[in-house]
């Protein structure tokens, strides 16, 4: 297990939560497929789109337990995120964190561990988000911006560090 600490700036976990970032294995599919049916259910509804098995369905066809981490507090899982090479930098997806985790800090927690990441080589990081999902707050106060919108989705980008102005002297 890579520990990620402990309240590290910005928003914060709450006191003395400890969290940590693991590699996911084939083991966790059907977990995180739940998490995301519990997660995304009340976004989906409101937009007319939830379907009890398409929600899982569509993370067992698309994730990739090569890219994703299990986000664990206290060793048990309180959700997952995805960070996986694209053509033109990095694509984040799958970021779930169970609702008693949610509005802690955990999620800006890790989003700064994993964005630290990125910048570190430069890379622009895109998402997509439902529209109206209180999700977008979060990832506007890391930097992300709105590069497009469908009738259902709002696609972010964030410029990687070595694209936004910071030249060699």
């Amino acid at each position: 297990m890579r520990s990620e600490g402990e309240n590290r700036g910005g928003t914060r976990p709450a006191p003395g939560v400890r969290w940590a970032l693991r590699s996911a294995t084939p083991a966790d599919v059907e977990v995180i497929a739940e998490l995301r049916a519990t997660v995304m259910r009340a976004d989906l509804e409101r937009l007319g789109r939830f379907d009890e098995h398409r929600v899982r369905q569509r993370l067992r066809d698309s994730l990739s337990t090569r890219y994703t981490s299990i986000i664990e507090v206290d060793r048990a899982l309180a959700g997952c995120v995805t960070v996986r090479p694209a053509q033109d930098g990095q694509w984040l997806e799958h970021f779930y964190l169970a609702p008693r985790h949610q509005g802690r800090g955990l999620g800006s927690a890790v989003l700064r561990t994993l964005l630290a990441r990125t910048d570190a080589r430069g890379a622009t990081v895109r998402l997509n988000v439902l529209r109206g999902s209180t999700a977008q707050r979060l990832y506007e106060r890391h930097g992300f911006v709105v590069e497009a919108e469908d009738p259902v989705d709002v696609f972010m980008v964030r410029q990687g560090v070595a694209e936004v102005g910071h030249h060699p002297a």
